[in-house]
């Protein structure tokens, strides 16, 4: 590396990745192993429990709407202003990677109040019975993960607000975006799987 590259910021050095898009990486596959873990518990007790599964008696069956979908369809909208974003600040377009990452927020949010809404009609609980125990520990534990990521589109907006990113210093918000479509998939993952795989 040339003297001269020493004070570039490290999203734009010559030598391999940076540091923190490689760290989220790892804790990505991390995640990845976490929930993989998740569905096979949850496929090991479906099968375990295969000629009653699904909520208890006397609940209601797992619809998609009126909820379901249509939280379904904010959170994979939500990826798409997360790469506007993303494409915006490559361009040096502070304002608009601004914009685009707080309705990427406001996306996530709406999914989150969604799901707690949904689990108020649901007509069961985490602990009736082995499919509430693994659709609450699923689906709760991917509802923690998008507040997560809502709380870093959070950290991002206010540095955006102050000027932190530019076109060539933007490896937080390539981070973050990482991080929304890995929960964005997983959430596509667990849909699939509950609500057309029961």
């Amino acid at each position: 590396m040339h003297v001269a590259d020493e004070h570039l910021p490290i999203s734009h050095r010559e030598a391999g990745m940076p540091t923190a898009l490689v760290g989220m990486l790892l804790f990505i596959a991390s995640e990845v192993m976490f929930f993989g873990g998740l569905f096979a518990a949850y496929f090991n007790a479906r099968a375990i429990h295969a000629g009653e599964w699904g909520p208890p008696s006397g609940a209601p069956e797992l619809e998609m709407l009126p909820i379901a979908l249509p939280i379904t369809v904010i959170l994979v909208a939500s990826s798409f202003t997360m790469q506007f974003g993303v494409w915006a600040i490559r361009r040096g377009d502070q304002r608009a990677m601004r914009n685009w990452t707080m309705l990427t927020l406001a996306l996530g949010v709406a999914f989150l109040i969604g799901q707690i809404y949904d689990y108020t009609t649901l007509g069961f609980g985490i602990g009736d019975g082995a499919f509430g125990t693994v659709f609450y520990t699923l689906t709760g534990f991917h509802g923690a993960h998008v507040f997560g990521g809502a709380v870093g589109l959070t950290i991002l907006s206010a540095r955006a607000a102050q000027g932190q990113f530019s076109s060539r210093n933007h490896v937080a918000v390539e981070a973050i975006s990482m991080y929304w479509h890995f929960v964005d998939v997983v959430w596509i993952a667990l849909f699939s799987t509950l609500y057309f795989l029961r």
